[in-house]
């Protein structure tokens, strides 16, 4: 059976990111952007990484220009910006397509696994995956990081 942990990304500084790295932690992934209005969730996302790393959540931030071309930048300029206006010291991937039949292979597998809920339709869309690596939940991309439900559903994974 295929999980989360058999596919790969390269972390926004150019290294190996092995999804199998994340065994036994739940994992909220998140297509992010640096120029949309929903640009200030970063700050949420790394509140709710500071606040449930300890408890075995990772936020993973993935780059993606699907979405108004809300993306332009390079992965060190997109680093540099997370860095500098949010603070964001949580995982990133390089910058990647999350959407169509280019999509990354794990949108491809996550829309398999869970439907339309899985495929982002902005930036900002966010996969719950349980500690196992299966999906557990999408949400859209309004869907704040504080938002209870949100928290409700990493709670029950954690």
């Amino acid at each position: 059976m295929t999980t989360a942990h058999d596919f790969d990304f390269t972390s926004i500084d150019g290294q190996p990111l092995p999804m199998k790295d994340f065994d036994g932690k739940a994992v909220l992934v998140v297509n992010t952007a640096s120029r949309c209005g929903l640009t200030p969730q970063y700050e949420g996302l790394e509140s709710l990484w500071s606040a449930y790393r300890d408890k075995g959540l990772v936020v993973l931030g993935v780059p993606s220009n699907d979405f108004g071309a809300q993306e332009p930048g390079t992965e060190s300029e997109i680093q540099s910006f997370c860095a500098t206006n949010f603070g964001v010291d949580f995982p990133m991937t390089a910058k990647v397509p999350v959407t169509g039949a280019g999509a990354h292979p794990f949108y491809q597998w996550a829309k398999a696994e869970l439907g339309d809920e899985a495929e982002p339709r902005w930036n900002f869309h966010k996969i719950l995956l349980g500690k196992d690596g299966r999906p557990i939940r999408g949400f859209g991309s309004r869907t704040e990081p504080s938002d209870p439900e949100l928290r409700r559903a990493i709670d029950a994974a954690l």
